[in-house]
């Protein structure tokens, strides 16, 4: 079995086994820290998931990350994206609108953890560092936001894709308010083509 259908077959493995754990625990906090270690587990194999494989944007890109679909069920659930960053990328504070799990394969990523404040902003309650098989997870309506300073490969798996979540919010802190984000504008396609 070469890399690439070794690497499909244990993405297949993995998103079984989460939709298994959601249908089991629901969308608690104790089901996405399952998620999360099973993730962690799918991270062990980084010799099927390096930068090389899923390469960051290039030199003179405007973006500085990107998004690779790994898998995504029809009806749109249980999206597995690698995030591959070049360093130089972060996020302001935002929700997800779904459940989310992010695990990391190479590199550092620093996220941010914020509850909302009664005059409407948000106050930050904590930070993680996610690095190679270390992680965080998310419900629906937590706050975090993403900060990347260098080279990075990681997993962050949604309970339903990304061009799905059209509701999704972050905070404006130079105008203190929220706004939605617009549609992801870089997500490639790195699913295994089906076979006959």
């Amino acid at each position: 079995m070469d890399r690439s259908e070794e690497r499909s077959r244990l993405i297949a493995a993995a998103v079984a086994d989460i939709r298994g754990i959601e249908a089991q625990e629901g969308v608690t906090r104790p089901g996405l820290e399952r998620i999360k270690a099973r993730l962690a587990r799918l991270a062990e194999r980084t010799d099927l998931f390096t930068l090389d494989d899923f390469p960051p944007p290039r030199p003179g890109e405007a973006r500085t990350s990107c998004l690779y679909r790994l898998s995504e069920d029809d009806d749109h659930r249980f999206a597995l994206y690698a995030n591959a960053a070049k360093g130089r990328y972060g996020t302001p504070a935002h929700n997800h609108t779904t459940w989310a799990v992010i695990v990391g394969l190479a590199g550092d990523e620093l996220n941010r953890f914020y509850e909302r404040t009664p005059e409407g902003g948000v106050r930050e309650t904590g930070r993680h560092v996610v690095r190679q098989g270390t992680g965080v997870a998310f419900m629906p309506d937590d706050l975090h936001s993403i900060h990347i300073d260098g080279a990075l490969l990681n997993f962050h798996m949604y309970g339903l894709a990304l061009e799905q979540l059209v509701g999704r919010e972050y905070y404006k802190a130079d105008a203190h308010a929220w706004a939605v984000f617009p549609p992801h504008s870089d997500i490639r396609e790195a699913r295994a083509p089906a076979r006959a």
